[in-house]
Protein backbone atom coordinates (compact mmCIF):
# COMPACT_ATOMS: atom_id res chain seq x y z
CA UNK A 1 0.00 0.00 0.00
CA UNK A 2 2.93 2.65 0.82
CA UNK A 3 4.78 1.79 -2.50
CA UNK A 4 0.94 2.08 -4.25
CA UNK A 5 0.91 5.53 -2.62
CA UNK A 6 4.54 6.45 -3.35
CA UNK A 7 4.53 5.92 -6.70
CA UNK A 8 0.79 7.59 -6.88
CA UNK A 9 2.33 10.82 -6.15
CA UNK A 10 5.56 10.49 -7.47
CA UNK A 11 3.38 10.36 -10.96
CA UNK A 12 0.66 12.59 -10.48
CA UNK A 13 3.43 15.04 -9.69
CA UNK A 14 5.79 14.39 -12.60
CA UNK A 15 2.68 14.54 -14.72
CA UNK A 16 1.80 17.90 -13.38
CA UNK A 17 5.13 19.51 -13.60
CA UNK A 18 5.63 17.83 -17.49
CA UNK A 19 2.39 19.57 -18.00
CA UNK A 20 3.20 22.69 -16.40
CA UNK A 21 6.46 23.53 -19.08
CA UNK A 22 6.17 26.09 -21.09
CA UNK A 23 8.68 28.09 -23.68
CA UNK A 24 9.13 30.67 -20.96
CA UNK A 25 9.63 28.65 -17.96
CA UNK A 26 11.93 25.97 -19.95
CA UNK A 27 14.22 28.29 -21.50
CA UNK A 28 16.72 26.04 -21.19
CA UNK A 29 15.11 23.66 -23.48
CA UNK A 30 14.60 25.97 -26.09
CA UNK A 31 18.46 26.63 -26.44
CA UNK A 32 18.76 23.28 -27.47
CA UNK A 33 15.02 22.42 -29.80
CA UNK A 34 13.03 24.98 -31.16
CA UNK A 35 9.51 25.45 -30.00
CA UNK A 36 7.68 22.70 -32.11
CA UNK A 37 10.54 19.69 -31.21
CA UNK A 38 9.41 20.89 -27.54
CA UNK A 39 5.82 20.44 -27.56
CA UNK A 40 5.65 17.30 -29.44
CA UNK A 41 8.76 15.98 -27.19
CA UNK A 42 6.77 17.42 -23.83
CA UNK A 43 3.68 15.24 -24.88
CA UNK A 44 5.10 12.07 -25.82
CA UNK A 45 6.98 12.23 -22.60
CA UNK A 46 3.47 12.22 -20.51
CA UNK A 47 2.13 9.40 -22.98
CA UNK A 48 5.83 7.42 -21.80
CA UNK A 49 4.84 8.40 -18.21
CA UNK A 50 1.09 7.45 -18.23
CA UNK A 51 2.23 3.61 -19.69
CA UNK A 52 5.32 3.13 -17.62
CA UNK A 53 3.09 4.31 -14.16
CA UNK A 54 0.72 1.94 -15.27
CA UNK A 55 3.21 -0.90 -15.83
CA UNK A 56 5.18 -0.17 -12.58
CA UNK A 57 1.36 0.16 -10.29
CA UNK A 58 0.73 -3.68 -11.92
CA UNK A 59 4.23 -4.92 -10.93
CA UNK A 60 3.83 -3.56 -7.31
CA UNK A 61 0.37 -5.36 -6.86
CA UNK A 62 2.43 -8.62 -7.95
CA UNK A 63 0.39 -9.12 -10.94
CA UNK A 64 0.89 -11.82 -13.50
CA UNK A 65 1.95 -9.61 -16.88
CA UNK A 66 2.38 -12.67 -19.17
CA UNK A 67 -1.12 -13.50 -19.59
CA UNK A 68 -1.58 -9.55 -20.71
CA UNK A 69 0.69 -9.75 -22.91
CA UNK A 70 -0.60 -12.68 -24.96
CA UNK A 71 -4.03 -11.07 -25.11
CA UNK A 72 -2.14 -7.67 -26.14
CA UNK A 73 -3.25 -8.66 -29.71
CA UNK A 74 -6.83 -8.92 -29.09
CA UNK A 75 -6.74 -5.82 -27.08
CA UNK A 76 -4.76 -3.53 -29.17
CA UNK A 77 -7.17 -4.86 -32.12
CA UNK A 78 -10.08 -3.39 -29.96
CA UNK A 79 -8.42 -0.21 -28.98
CA UNK A 80 -7.70 0.19 -32.42
CA UNK A 81 -10.95 -0.19 -33.43
CA UNK A 82 -12.38 2.25 -30.75
CA UNK A 83 -9.93 4.73 -30.76
CA UNK A 84 -9.27 5.05 -34.39
CA UNK A 85 -10.09 8.88 -34.32
CA UNK A 86 -7.33 8.94 -31.81
CA UNK A 87 -4.87 7.18 -33.23
CA UNK A 88 -5.28 8.91 -36.60
CA UNK A 89 -4.58 12.05 -34.42
CA UNK A 90 -1.77 10.76 -33.24
CA UNK A 91 -0.64 9.56 -36.78
CA UNK A 92 -0.88 12.82 -38.13
CA UNK A 93 0.59 14.48 -35.59
CA UNK A 94 3.79 12.45 -35.91
CA UNK A 95 3.49 12.86 -39.50
CA UNK A 96 3.46 16.80 -39.23
CA UNK A 97 6.40 16.61 -37.16
CA UNK A 98 8.56 14.74 -38.92
CA UNK A 99 7.40 16.26 -42.70
CA UNK A 100 7.87 19.83 -40.44
CA UNK A 101 4.81 21.29 -42.57
CA UNK A 102 5.15 24.61 -39.96
CA UNK A 103 6.31 25.25 -36.50
CA UNK A 104 4.90 26.97 -33.36
CA UNK A 105 5.29 30.77 -34.52
CA UNK A 106 4.74 30.39 -37.81
CA UNK A 107 1.28 32.13 -39.63
CA UNK A 108 -0.41 28.95 -41.86
CA UNK A 109 -3.69 29.13 -44.21
CA UNK A 110 -5.88 26.41 -44.00
CA UNK A 111 -7.40 25.20 -47.09
CA UNK A 112 -10.79 26.00 -45.45
CA UNK A 113 -9.94 29.51 -44.75
CA UNK A 114 -8.85 29.44 -41.24
CA UNK A 115 -5.76 31.49 -40.51
CA UNK A 116 -3.83 32.31 -37.65
CA UNK A 117 -0.30 31.85 -35.82
CA UNK A 118 0.57 28.38 -34.41
CA UNK A 119 0.54 28.15 -30.85
CA UNK A 120 0.86 24.67 -29.92
CA UNK A 121 1.76 21.47 -32.11
CA UNK A 122 0.14 18.34 -29.99
CA UNK A 123 -0.35 15.07 -30.19
CA UNK A 124 -3.83 15.33 -30.56
CA UNK A 125 -4.48 18.09 -32.49
CA UNK A 126 -2.71 21.53 -33.92
CA UNK A 127 -4.04 25.36 -31.88
CA UNK A 128 -3.98 28.25 -33.75
CA UNK A 129 -4.43 31.75 -32.44
CA UNK A 130 -6.16 34.43 -35.06
CA UNK A 131 -5.92 37.89 -35.13
CA UNK A 132 -8.75 38.07 -32.79
CA UNK A 133 -7.23 36.22 -30.23
CA UNK A 134 -9.54 33.18 -30.77
CA UNK A 135 -8.33 29.56 -30.38
CA UNK A 136 -9.00 27.23 -32.73
CA UNK A 137 -8.02 23.34 -32.30
CA UNK A 138 -7.73 21.62 -35.69
CA UNK A 139 -7.48 17.82 -34.98
CA UNK A 140 -4.33 16.55 -36.75
CA UNK A 141 -5.54 14.08 -38.56
CA UNK A 142 -7.35 16.87 -41.02
CA UNK A 143 -4.15 18.76 -40.57
CA UNK A 144 -2.18 16.21 -42.43
CA UNK A 145 -4.32 15.51 -44.89
CA UNK A 146 -5.69 19.64 -45.77
CA UNK A 147 -3.80 21.98 -48.10
CA UNK A 148 -1.71 24.41 -45.58
CA UNK A 149 -0.13 27.93 -46.88
CA UNK A 150 2.22 28.70 -44.53
CA UNK A 151 3.43 32.58 -44.91
CA UNK A 152 6.25 31.82 -42.81
CA UNK A 153 8.30 30.32 -44.91
CA UNK A 154 10.67 29.31 -46.35
CA UNK A 155 11.53 33.30 -44.79
CA UNK A 156 10.08 34.96 -42.32
CA UNK A 157 9.55 38.16 -44.07
CA UNK A 158 5.82 38.81 -45.60
CA UNK A 159 5.11 40.68 -48.54
CA UNK A 160 1.82 43.38 -48.28
CA UNK A 161 0.39 44.45 -52.22
CA UNK A 162 -0.85 47.61 -51.47
CA UNK A 163 -3.19 48.55 -54.60
CA UNK A 164 -3.40 52.16 -55.80
CA UNK A 165 -5.81 53.98 -58.50
CA UNK A 166 -4.71 57.30 -60.34
CA UNK A 167 -5.91 59.38 -63.07
CA UNK A 168 -4.88 59.03 -66.63
CA UNK A 169 -4.02 63.07 -66.36
CA UNK A 170 -0.97 61.97 -63.95
CA UNK A 171 2.16 61.46 -64.02
CA UNK A 172 3.13 58.11 -63.62
CA UNK A 173 6.95 58.94 -62.51
CA UNK A 174 5.80 61.43 -59.69
CA UNK A 175 3.20 58.76 -58.67
CA UNK A 176 6.11 55.93 -58.81
CA UNK A 177 8.81 58.64 -56.90
CA UNK A 178 5.73 59.48 -53.76
CA UNK A 179 4.85 56.00 -53.42
CA UNK A 180 8.35 54.96 -52.76
CA UNK A 181 9.05 58.41 -50.68
CA UNK A 182 6.45 56.53 -48.58
CA UNK A 183 7.76 53.42 -48.63
CA UNK A 184 11.09 54.75 -47.01
CA UNK A 185 9.81 57.16 -44.93
CA UNK A 186 8.21 53.82 -43.02
CA UNK A 187 10.23 52.46 -41.09
CA UNK A 188 9.14 49.61 -39.82
CA UNK A 189 9.49 48.36 -43.32
CA UNK A 190 12.03 45.64 -44.78
CA UNK A 191 15.00 47.28 -46.49
CA UNK A 192 15.46 44.27 -48.46
CA UNK A 193 14.42 43.30 -50.78
CA UNK A 194 13.87 47.14 -51.67
CA UNK A 195 10.46 48.53 -52.28
CA UNK A 196 9.05 48.82 -55.31
CA UNK A 197 5.96 50.01 -57.44
CA UNK A 198 4.39 48.34 -60.25
CA UNK A 199 2.06 49.39 -62.96
CA UNK A 200 -0.75 46.76 -62.90
CA UNK A 201 -3.32 47.92 -65.82
CA UNK A 202 -5.60 50.42 -67.29
CA UNK A 203 -8.45 50.02 -66.12
CA UNK A 204 -11.82 51.86 -67.18
CA UNK A 205 -11.37 54.88 -64.81
CA UNK A 206 -7.47 54.71 -63.79
CA UNK A 207 -4.73 53.55 -64.32
CA UNK A 208 -4.17 50.53 -61.34
CA UNK A 209 -0.47 50.51 -59.51
CA UNK A 210 0.71 48.46 -56.62
CA UNK A 211 3.38 49.18 -54.23
CA UNK A 212 4.81 46.29 -53.41
CA UNK A 213 7.00 46.13 -49.68
CA UNK A 214 8.09 43.51 -47.05
CA UNK A 215 7.66 43.12 -43.47
CA UNK A 216 9.71 41.09 -40.62
CA UNK A 217 6.64 39.08 -40.26
CA UNK A 218 3.04 38.16 -41.50
CA UNK A 219 1.43 39.52 -37.89
CA UNK A 220 2.93 43.49 -39.24
CA UNK A 221 0.53 43.23 -42.19
CA UNK A 222 -2.25 44.60 -40.86
CA UNK A 223 -0.52 47.02 -39.48
CA UNK A 224 1.36 48.65 -41.63
CA UNK A 225 -1.02 48.17 -44.52
CA UNK A 226 -3.48 50.74 -42.77
CA UNK A 227 0.10 53.32 -42.23
CA UNK A 228 0.74 53.30 -45.97
CA UNK A 229 -2.52 54.16 -46.76
CA UNK A 230 -2.40 56.81 -44.56
CA UNK A 231 1.04 57.73 -45.36
CA UNK A 232 -0.20 57.29 -48.83
CA UNK A 233 -3.13 59.52 -48.91
CA UNK A 234 -1.14 62.26 -47.78
CA UNK A 235 1.57 62.08 -50.55
CA UNK A 236 -0.69 62.75 -53.10
CA UNK A 237 -2.60 65.27 -51.78
CA UNK A 238 0.75 67.26 -51.31
CA UNK A 239 1.57 66.34 -55.14
CA UNK A 240 -1.79 67.00 -56.04
CA UNK A 241 -1.97 63.30 -57.63
CA UNK A 242 -5.72 62.67 -58.38
CA UNK A 243 -7.44 59.26 -56.78
CA UNK A 244 -10.67 59.19 -59.60
CA UNK A 245 -13.96 58.10 -58.89
CA UNK A 246 -15.16 55.65 -61.14
CA UNK A 247 -16.74 57.77 -64.28
CA UNK A 248 -18.75 56.59 -67.51
CA UNK A 249 -18.68 58.84 -70.55
CA UNK A 250 -22.62 59.13 -72.45
CA UNK A 251 -22.30 60.22 -76.31
CA UNK A 252 -26.16 61.86 -77.43
CA UNK A 253 -27.24 60.58 -80.70
CA UNK A 254 -28.14 63.79 -82.06
CA UNK A 255 -29.66 62.62 -85.44
CA UNK A 256 -32.84 61.93 -84.20
CA UNK A 257 -35.60 64.60 -85.22
CA UNK A 258 -38.19 64.91 -82.61
CA UNK A 259 -39.59 68.42 -84.37
CA UNK A 260 -41.29 66.10 -86.69
CA UNK A 261 -41.55 63.17 -88.90
CA UNK A 262 -37.60 61.49 -88.88
CA UNK A 263 -37.44 61.08 -92.29
CA UNK A 264 -35.22 57.74 -92.08
CA UNK A 265 -38.07 56.13 -90.20
CA UNK A 266 -41.05 57.76 -92.07
CA UNK A 267 -42.71 58.00 -88.12
CA UNK A 268 -43.87 60.91 -86.52
CA UNK A 269 -42.99 60.29 -83.18
CA UNK A 270 -45.31 63.10 -81.33
CA UNK A 271 -48.38 61.81 -83.19
CA UNK A 272 -47.21 58.29 -82.20
CA UNK A 273 -46.60 59.11 -78.72
CA UNK A 274 -49.72 60.83 -78.29
CA UNK A 275 -52.28 59.22 -80.64
CA UNK A 276 -55.34 57.25 -78.38
CA UNK A 277 -55.67 53.95 -79.34
CA UNK A 278 -58.35 53.13 -81.31
CA UNK A 279 -61.85 51.58 -79.30
CA UNK A 280 -62.19 47.96 -79.79
CA UNK A 281 -65.67 46.78 -81.61
CA UNK A 282 -67.68 45.09 -79.48
CA UNK A 283 -68.12 41.44 -80.16
CA UNK A 284 -71.71 40.67 -81.73
CA UNK A 285 -74.60 40.04 -79.04
CA UNK A 286 -76.22 36.67 -79.47
CA UNK A 287 -79.77 36.35 -78.81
Amino acid sequence: MIKTLILAVWWISLIREITAMNEHNTRWALRKFDKTRFYMLKNISRIILLFIGIIWALIIWKVNLTPLFASAGIVGIAIALAAKDTLANFFGGIALFTDAAYKVGDYIILETGERGEVVELGIRSTKLKTRDDVMITVPNSIMSTTKIINQSAPDVSFRIRIDVNVSYDSNLRTVEKALLQVAEANTALEKKPEPRVRVRNFGESAIHLQLLVWVEEPAQRGLQTHNLLKMIHIAFKDNEIEIPFPQRTVHLDTTFDTSGTNPDLGLDPVADLTRSPEPESPPDEKI
